[in-house]
């Protein structure tokens, strides 16, 4: 009789995500089975392997997106507003130069990775899809989805190579040039 789970894959991929977001895509599945306090046999049994693990990571990954993107844009009643709101929103874990810069690190070494490319081509085409939402009952182009998440991982990259000031007030800042410019 197999033994019970004591731990879920959602805390699972939780402290996953904590050890990126510390170490980037140098951590081993022996980082992250001690940060979740479990054996690496665990990660192993359950997703296979750190590519799988990886894998895993992504529908969460989008999940959370998605909602700090809905979240945000539901406490604004001005379309534009919203989606201010919701653009920044999707970039709001990424709060301290180290997070950022390890998050980064991890996406680049996802785009050498064709199954994780692929993963990742999904993520940003529903984050987008949701900016879209919120950019086409602001009355702005169609583009506007792209142009903002585009916009925002630009951002991102670049403040955590030089940061200064918060990343939100960048963000902030940022999109609603492009915002205003359009209006």
């Amino acid at each position: 009789m197999p033994r019970p789970r004591t731990i879920t894959d959602e805390q699972l991929l939780d402290a996953t995500g904590r050890v990126i977001k510390r170490m980037g895509p140098g951590f081993t599945l022996a980082d992250v089975a001690k940060e979740a306090g479990v054996s690496v046999g665990t990660f192993a049994q359950r997703f296979g392997s750190k590519h799988g693990l990886l894998l895993a990571l992504f529908t969460p990954g989008t999940e959370q997106a998605v909602l700090a993107i809905r979240t945000a844009a539901a406490k604004h009643t001005d379309p534009v507003e919203a989606l201010r709101a919701g653009a920044v929103a999707a970039f709001a874990d990424l709060d301290d130069p180290e997070t950022a810069a390890n998050d980064l690190a991890q996406l680049a070494s996802d785009l050498a990775d064709p199954a994780l490319r692929v993963a990742l081509d999904k993520h940003f085409g529903t984050v987008q899809a949701e900016l879209t939402v919120l950019a086409t009952a602001a009355e702005l182009p169609e583009a506007a989805g792209r142009i903002l998440h585009a916009l925002g991982n630009g951002t991102a990259i670049q403040w955590s190579v030089r940061p200064r000031g918060k990343l939100i007030t960048l963000l902030r800042k940022d999109i609603g040039a492009v915002i205003d410019a359009w209006r």
